[in-house]
């Protein structure tokens, strides 16, 4: 029902992830990023909670198998529908998926990415997201991570259609850098890449009102003088 690759960029020290799946709103519920801490990625009967859990966790120094044995053990008997990812800045990333996420799942871990998904068509679609996101590298991170989420498509994505998708990303702000979502849509993806592409000429323009507003320009909009 959902597919989603995190990840992380060294050189800039940015996190981010990227999910689509058949229901609607799914960056509202999945989508767990903090600047200079990490990626949790919470999805399949999703429990939002264990996002900001895992990303506390991960900001007092916990290793990302720590977060994740904590993360378990927090959700008590209803982590067997849970799946999860971990990302940090340097350890290697983590999945789980309990005993009853829905059946055809996969998970794959490469050097600064991992994807996990669920009711796949294909047992290739996780790996296919890891492989186009670090294939990417050199990229920007969100669109590296828009590679993944395609990546996954190509390899079959769902067993049904997907409806809804967000990428997220952050940098040494409190504000997410990117944060883009499309909901009901019948081809979230496509959609999600074409807003990419209107918003990432302007993306640095909003960081300069947020920075330096008096060097922002106007735009021409009304009340500018």
């Amino acid at each position: 029902m959902t597919f989603s690759v995190s990840g992380r960029c060294r050189r800039t020290g940015q996190f981010g992830i990227a999910i689509t799946t058949s229901s609607i709103c799914v960056g509202a519920r999945c989508v767990w990023v903090r600047e200079g801490v990490g990626v949790i990625g919470t999805q399949n009967q999703t429990n939002p909670g264990l996002g900001k859990f895992g990303l506390d966790l991960l900001a007092k120094g916990a290793a990302p198998q720590a977060v994740m044995d904590a993360m378990i053990a927090e959700d008590g008997g209803n982590i067997a529908y849970r799946q999860l990812a971990v990302l940090n800045a340097s350890d290697p990333p983590l999945a789980y998926s309990g005993t009853e996420v829905f059946e055809n799942w996969g998970e794959a871990i490469g050097k600064d990415s991992v994807a996990i998904g669920n009711l796949l068509k294909t047992p290739d679609v996780a790996q296919a997201m890891v492989d186009a996101f670090e294939a990417a590298e050199g990229e920007h991170l969100v669109e590296r991570l828009l590679r993944g989420l395609e990546g996954g498509l190509k390899a079959g994505g769902e067993h049904g259609d997907v409806h809804s998708a967000g990428v997220q990303v952050k940098d040494e702000y409190v504000w997410p850098i990117c944060d883009l979502r499309v909901d009901w849509d019948e081809a979230p993806i496509a959609r999600l890449r074409s807003i990419w592409a209107d918003y990432q000429p302007q993306m640095g323009e909003y960081l300069t009102r947020a920075l330096n507003p008096a060097g922002a320009q106007s735009y021409g909009v009304p009340g500018n003088q």
